[in-house]
């Protein structure tokens, strides 16, 4: 493995995104939660420090053998009353009209006999990040895409067991899933409004399945598109972290909501709900950093969570939590 990536700030980020971007130059990049901890390099540069990518359009690495042997896995859930209580302090913060969704988090332990590598090389997903000995990331949901000049969004909002009796009819008509997820489409299409025009909701409410160790969930998706100016990309920095942090991983309104979380949660999301992605030469196509796993000293921690709204059951939603705690490896 070669030298480190270096770590930008916001500043640094925007103009060396800038400056590849309106060279055609292609690179790879990391943002995290905040926006001030970031890494930006070409996919050969990023491979050789061992920042490893695969998603739609790019793998930067030749890594094989991946354990032949059956995964194991355990979590240890954080303790209830500690979820309950940051749950009712967000419930007061929506009844006080200071947020009216909001993505609560937590880190839970977890044991398995795979390392991060084993788990990025075996799990299926569309978008996986590997930063070797340090995360590991395996996330179904596109941040934004840039195909010439259309912009285009999937936010996911909604999820259920699909071994649970009707559920794609529960997912479709549940009220506090569907209010969640109008409130995240309507502040994507806020955000993309902020950077492009024509901005309109092209599909609304598909459903899709997603397979895990411990079996299927259904996942609820809109997609948002909009049109960029034909020079976009000499401001591609800057029109990106517009959009940060990712709504679907904050809330709403976004900026006192955020206040909100970093009063609430009491840890470091770091890299965790932030974004990365690919910018090949003319297009760019970017996640968001859920189905995270993290080496913290010799342990790791899987963080993971769901939106908040006053319909809202802290129990249910612990289960939730609870429930994207797991590998898509099967």
């Amino acid at each position: 493995m070669g030298k480190e990536l270096e770590r930008f700030s916001r500043d640094k980020t925007i103009r060396v995104i800038n400056d590849y971007a309106s060279r055609g130059i292609p690179f790879v990049f990391l943002i995290s939660f905040n926006g001030d901890e970031n890494m930006v390099a070409t996919p050969s540069e990023a491979a050789r420090a061992g920042f490893h990518i695969e998603m739609p359009g790019l793998v930067n690495h030749n890594l094989d053998n991946a354990p032949g042997e059956p995964i194991q896995f355990s979590k240890h859930p954080m303790e209830k009353n500690r979820y309950c209580e940051a749950f009712s302090h967000v419930i007061d913060q929506i009844h006080y009209g200071n947020s009216f969704l909001l993505n609560l988090t937590f880190p839970t332990p977890i044991e398995t006999n795979y390392s991060l590598r084993d788990i990025f090389l075996s799990s299926k997903a569309p978008y996986k990040l590997l930063m070797e000995n340090e995360l590991v990331v395996f996330s179904p949901e596109r941040f934004v895409r840039i195909q010439e000049d259309t912009i285009t969004s999937n936010p996911m909002k909604g999820t259920i067991d699909s071994k649970v009796p009707g559920a794609y009819r529960l997912l479709a008509t549940d009220k506090k899933e569907d209010a969640e997820h109008n409130t995240i489409v309507d502040l994507i299409r806020n955000d993309l409004s902020s950077i492009a025009s024509s901005v309109r909701v092209k599909r609304f409410k598909y459903i899709e399945k997603l397979r895990t160790h411990q079996g299927e969930l259904l996942q609820m998706s809109s997609e948002i598109t909009g049109k960029l100016p034909h020079n976009y990309k000499a401001t591609l920095g800057e029109r990106l972290f517009k959009l940060l942090p990712a709504g679907s991983i904050c809330g709403a309104p976004k900026k006192k909501t955020v206040e909100i979380i970093r009063e609430v949660e009491g840890y470091e999301r770091g890299f965790y709900t932030g974004i990365f992605g690919y910018f090949d030469g003319q297009n760019l196509d970017s996640a968001v950093a859920i189905r995270y796993i993290e080496k913290q000293d010799e342990r790791l921690v899987f963080k993971s969570g769901g939106g908040i709204t006053f319909q809202s059951d802290w129990e249910k939603e612990f289960d939730e939590m609870q429930k994207k705690v797991y590998v898509p490896i099967y």
